[in-house]
């Protein structure tokens, strides 16, 4: 299951004699100076603490963590990692035990074991902080450990997507002596037994991160130390790698910056390296606001906004317009709010509202985050601002914070209306439903919908085969489509961009598009 992660390519490059030549060279070591590779990102960590974190910290912390199961380069479905083996040991998938490797370490000489293990994963369900990972364990009743090695989880009912959730960064193990058991970690300090340690880190700006000697893992580091500089403006992050200050974009490349690397990326020296489109942004509306509340105002939204607009004329068709919380190309998709709602139409917004007693201008606040998914999402706020206010329905106002104090905003229901993107956990049409439902989920707003947590996602976990369960995922699908809580608005490309001098971009990024920043090196000949 789970095998449908694209392949990556190049889009571009390739197609000259150097980058032919490229294309399969690889390093043979060389000055450990030259083997340093420095990483530009939009995306700055929000915590140090895996407790804390469902969001896209998970990209430093695959790095710097370890977990149970993760994935080798290419794969697309978990394998053992800082464990020797994994697998359920009963017919119900509801007991699932690991086996550590021999002699595990942490990074400051401290045994990695099974109490470390269990440690780790009780104190996400302890801490429970709003917004953070423990959404993800609800399938867990109990951990138990057997001898040093052994680590045993009890599920309260079956749930074959199990193995994933382990394989996430939120489950990244931490060692008891310096994470407490009830509380985040508050000295700003790392340790973990990933493939590197965190050397230095300065927030929202820079971590420099260096080969862990006690590592053991399926990591094969192909460099000798990387830097993560983190970026606020897409532009000026392009702007250094045009000049070899930084070695490669992974995330927040902006739509003209990839159409210009499509067009010539070999001629100036670079490469772009297109993932499997999973990436997707959506509108989430807060039920305490009086206004976003509304089904009417919330269904007269989505019969207003123009998708491919926004595709078009904001991101310059590096994204298309998504109709659906799960995307295209997994089992379990549909084109739900096309079917609902039709194209934009003024006349059909207007009757929605009419017909639940609404005749005046809805006032909205629609919220964004100014430093975490690209330049062009102001841009992007501004267009969908325009399209409602030109109705003549709506008088739309935009706001936008920094990352770490929108997090906070919209977990205390500040927001009458936010945007949010996703990259998946894990490649499943689960992934895209799961986390959105519940009294607890990623976004810090309850949305109850019994249906889907008390019947369809119960069903669905209890078959490996996910195939099989496009049913259970096509009526989650019409559930929120018909209640309109979240607002799909278009299905992204994963683009890394990097000088012609890297190699191992391609093989760099897991099935959640997460970099696995050990893949890249620097080559040593043309």
């Amino acid at each position: 299951m789970f095998n449908r992660i694209q392949c990556l390519r190049y889009v571009a490059a390739c197609a000259s004699i150097s980058l032919l030549a490229g294309c399969g060279l690889v390093s043979s070591g060389g000055d450990e100076d030259e083997q340093k590779i420095v990483v530009g990102t939009t995306s700055a960590p929000s915590t140090l603490d895996p407790a804390a974190s469902w969001d896209g910290s998970w990209e430093l912390f695959r790095n710097i963590y370890q977990t149970l199961l993760s994935y080798p380069s290419g794969a697309s479905e978990p394998e053992p990692d800082a464990a020797e083996s994994c697998e359920f040991t009963d017919s119900s998938n509801r007991t699932y035990r690991c086996t550590l490797r021999d002699g595990m370490q942490f990074s400051n000489g401290d045994a990695l074991d099974a109490k470390a293990v269990k440690h780790s994963i009780d104190r996400i369900l302890k801490i429970d902080l709003a917004g953070g990972p423990a959404g993800l364990l609800g399938s867990l009743d109990k951990v138990e450990t057997k001898g040093d090695r052994d680590v045993i989880f009890q599920l309260n009912k079956p749930d074959t997507t199990f193995p994933f959730v382990l394989a996430t960064p939120a489950m990244s193990i931490v060692d008891p002596a310096e994470y407490p058991e009830s509380a985040l970690r508050k000295d700003g300090q790392v340790t973990g037994s990933g493939p590197y340690t965190l050397e230095a880190y300065e927030d929202g700006k820079e971590a420099a991160l260096a080969k862990n000697l006690k590592y053991k893992g399926l990591a094969d580091r192909k460099n000798s130390a990387v830097t993560i500089r983190y970026f606020q403006d897409s532009g000026k992050m392009f702007d250094a790698l045009k000049k070899k200050q930084i070695d490669v974009i992974l995330r927040g490349l902006a739509a003209k910056d990839v159409v210009e690397l499509q067009a010539n990326a070999a001629q100036e020296d670079l490469q772009l390296v297109e993932g499997a489109g999973m990436e997707i942004s959506y509108l989430v509306f807060n039920p305490k606001d009086p206004w976003a509340r509304k089904p009417a105002v919330r269904k007269a939204i989505a019969q207003l906004i123009d998708r491919g607009a926004i595709a078009n004329k904001i991101y310059k068709n590096t994204v298309e317009p998504l109709y659906s919380m799960v995307p295209r190309g997994l089992a379990g998709h549909t084109t739900g709010f096309f079917d609902s709602f039709g194209e934009p139409d003024v006349k059909k917004a207007a009757d929605i509202l009419t017909a639940a007693g609404i005749t005046q201008k809805v006032p909205l606040t629609l919220w964004y985050t100014t430093d975490r998914y690209g330049s062009a999402t102001a841009p992007e706020f501004e267009e969908i601002k325009r399209q409602l206010n030109d109705s003549g329905l709506f008088d739309i106002t935009i706001k936008g914070r920094p990352w770490k104090t929108y997090v906070e905003g919209y977990s205390q229901g500040e927001y009458p209306v936010f945007g949010r993107g996703w990259f998946p956990d894990f490649p499943d049409a689960e992934n895209f439903i799961a986390p959105f439902v519940g009294e607890e989920n990623a976004l810090g707003t309850p949305y109850p919908a019994p249906e889907i947590t008390g019947e369809l996602l119960p069903e669905s976990r209890k078959e490996s085969d996910r195939g099989a369960v496009v049913k259970q995922f096509e009526r989650a699908q019409e559930i929120l489509v018909d209640d309109a809580r979240l607002l799909p608005l278009w299905q992204g490309k994963q683009y890394v961009a990097a000088s012609e001098e890297i190699a191992g971009a391609e093989r760099a990024l897991d099935p959640s598009t997460i970099m696995m920043m050990w893949e890249l090196q620097r080559k040593t000949s043309w």
